[in-house]
């Protein structure tokens, strides 16, 4: 089959494309013939500094396509199925051997790279505002990185919840069109202390649920604008910078909570509420009750260039790989 490889880590110029070996399958595994990947935010990062052992390694979370074989095992799913899966690696191929418990059925009427697009970013987002932050209505939620595909979602579900929406992005093009989404206030943190600004938005009052994919410094400054008993949800350092000590000393006095979140561990280890749960949205997105947005499609061939386009920070929702 043809992939996206890398042997090493780096940026986007040690992805190849290649011929591979097809993916071996198990009695409990479908084989899926790839339509659309699209690429998460944890794949560039998998790809920048992901071990690889000096071999060919596949990147990658999230694709959707058409079951062409089922193992003996598999029950619940057949030959022509049209399914999303996620793994923790694989995705950028043209094949891929997964878990039958790690599949979900695209719903009909839904294009299979709309799909494609679903269960990472929208049960990210729903357990970090809900499971995790147990964001409630009247509350202040403000999500980092609006624009990205956890925060595309996340400003829809916080809306809809009956929360005032608050997110930031670095121009003002994207929180422009985040308004359509259900966003209330923007903040370009390129322009502004988005800190100060969550406190003059909430006359001092601070947020009470941040949603933070970026990490880093954007993590520390988020404390010092979280409300009495507020919850800050850690989901990722898309930012990039070297880890650095937290100072949490702040959030004792004021009964707060840091939680990190990773969906991967709930849909390992938390039994069948989240794939549940990512089976819900994918069927709201298909009656048009949630939003997704793709920007571009790029061939597979052409990984680099995409991992390139997402690492410019010029994207505004989901970028398709297409086999």
């Amino acid at each position: 089959m043809k992939a996206a490889v890398n042997d090493r880590p780096g940026g986007p110029e040690v992805l190849r494309y290649e011929d591979v070996p097809d993916p071996a399958m198990g009695d409990g595994d479908v084989l899926v013939q790839v339509e659309a990947i699209s690429i998460e935010g944890g794949d560039t990062l998998g790809r920048g500094d992901g071990d690889t052992g000096g071999v060919d390694h596949i990147v990658g979370y999230q694709n959707a396509g058409t079951v062409v074989a089922a193992g003996s095992g598999v029950s619940g799913l057949k030959e022509g199925d049209r399914v999303v899966t996620v793994g923790l690696d694989g995705s950028h191929a043209a094949l891929r051997a997964v878990p039958e418990a790690f599949c979900w059925p695209v719903p009909d009427g839904l294009s299979i790279e709309v799909a494609s697009t679903v269960p990472i970013p929208f049960g990210t987002a729903d357990d970090c505002l809900f499971e995790f932050g147990r964001l409630q209505p009247g509350e202040t939620a403000l999500i980092h990185a609006g624009g990205s595909g956890v925060g595309i979602a996340a400003i829809q579900l916080a809306k809809r919840a009956g929360a005032t929406v608050l997110a930031t992005a670095s121009k003002q093009d994207k929180l422009d069109r985040l308004t359509e989404l259900g966003l209330d206030h923007g903040i370009n943190y390129v322009e502004s202390d988005f800190a100060e600004e969550v406190r003059r938005l909430t006359d001092g009052r601070g947020a009470d649920v941040i949603v933070d994919s970026v990490g880093g410094q954007t993590l520390q400054d988020s404390l010092t604008c979280l409300a009495y008993r507020g919850r800050v949800v850690s989901v990722g350092d898309a930012g990039r910078t070297p880890a650095q000590p937290l100072d949490i000393s702040s959030m004792r006095g004021s009964n707060q909570s840091l939680t990190g979140v990773f969906l991967g561990a709930e849909l390992f280890l938390g039994g069948p509420r989240a794939h549940d749960l990512i089976a819900q949205r994918m069927a709201e997105i298909a009656a048009g009750e949630l939003t997704v947005i793709i920007d571009r499609t790029y061939p597979l061939a052409d990984a680099a260039a995409a991992h390139a386009y997402i690492e410019s920070r010029q994207s505004f929702g989901r970028v398709l790989l297409i086999p």
